[in-house]
């Protein structure tokens, strides 16, 4: 056996285990999905029946799908927005002025990002609770008890208590992000500003941006992704998509049609345009994000 053989061998030894793990568990499943979207299927033992694009067809006649899809949408937006925006002040703060306890306030802020979800979610109701929860009570405490209020109980206010509670886990893993961006920004650059007389505010805003505005696109991408992921746990535990599906997302009514409803080829169909809407809202994002976008 030549060198070049047990190279290709040595080679093929270690890839193909990972490469059958991939098809086995990522690509099959995968393709599944979407040959499955095409028909009616309860998942259980009888034959799926092909009925085409009626599970699509019906997604967009579905009320309940139209209002998880809506909620999503407002929690992409949201989320991302202040995530980043806090994530990048508080970047800039942590490494732009000389604090002592800059080791401290980062260890903070990162912390919620290192707690499970399930974890944050059960926390985050006991904040909430409308009886013993802190939010409520800090109310009642500080004189302003008339604002105090069921906050995962209003359909007015629960979408805005998830978002707070999504924005609190992700911001401190994005601000280490920046402020680890903000760290290969050259000195000099913020001393000729000072010298020229820039306020903090306009080397943040002349300097500090379009030197991380690839890192920016990356994280707004990743940010708008992650919502899917992490709603999902968010609201199964916090509000199961209460009160009266003002805080049902898409992910959870993909769950719910799924193992609830037995309603697989509908589920997959979901799935698929789940799949669909975030690879054209990366592709949008990247898009308007461009530096000549910029």
């Amino acid at each position: 056996m030549t060198l070049k053989t047990r190279r290709l061998l040595f080679m093929a030894v270690c890839l193909v285990p990972g490469l059958a793990m991939f098809v086995l568990f990522k690509l099959y499943p995968t393709i599944q999905v979407f040959y499955k979207s095409f028909f009616l299927w309860t998942g259980i033992g009888d034959e799926p029946k092909f009925i085409g694009f009626k599970n699509f067809v019906e997604m967009f006649r579905d009320d309940a799908f139209l209002l998880s899809l809506r909620n999503t949408g407002f929690l992409m937006v949201i989320v991302p927005v202040f995530t980043l925006l806090i994530a990048l002040v508080n970047a800039s703060i942590l490494t732009r002025t000389k604090l002592k306890e800059r080791g401290l306030y980062r260890t903070l802020f990162f912390f919620p990002s290192i707690l499970s979800f399930v974890v944050i979610a059960i926390l985050w109701s006991f904040i909430y609770h409308p009886t013993i929860g802190f939010l409520n009570s800090g109310l009642e405490l500080s004189g302003l008890g008339q604002y105090a209020m069921p906050w995962l109980g209003d359909s007015r206010t629960v979408l805005w208590a998830l978002a707070v509670t999504m924005i609190w886990q992700a911001a401190g893993y994005y601000m280490v992000i920046y402020m680890a961006g903000i760290d290969g920004i050259s000195p000099d650059l913020y001393e000729a500003a000072s010298i020229d007389g820039a306020t903090p505010m306009k080397q943040f805003i002349h300097i500090t941006i379009p030197m991380l505005w690839e890192i920016i696109r990356i994280t707004i991408i990743f940010s708008i992704n992650g919502v899917l992921s992490i709603s999902f746990v968010i609201v199964t535990i916090m509000t199961a998509g209460g009160p009266d599906r003002h805080s049902e997302v898409v992910m959870t009514y993909l769950y719910q049609q799924a193992f609830t409803n037995s309603n697989f080829g509908y589920a997959m169909a979901i799935g698929v345009f789940v799949f669909a809407f975030s690879v054209i809202l990366s592709l949008i994002s990247n898009k308007l994000t461009e530096r000549g976008s910029y």
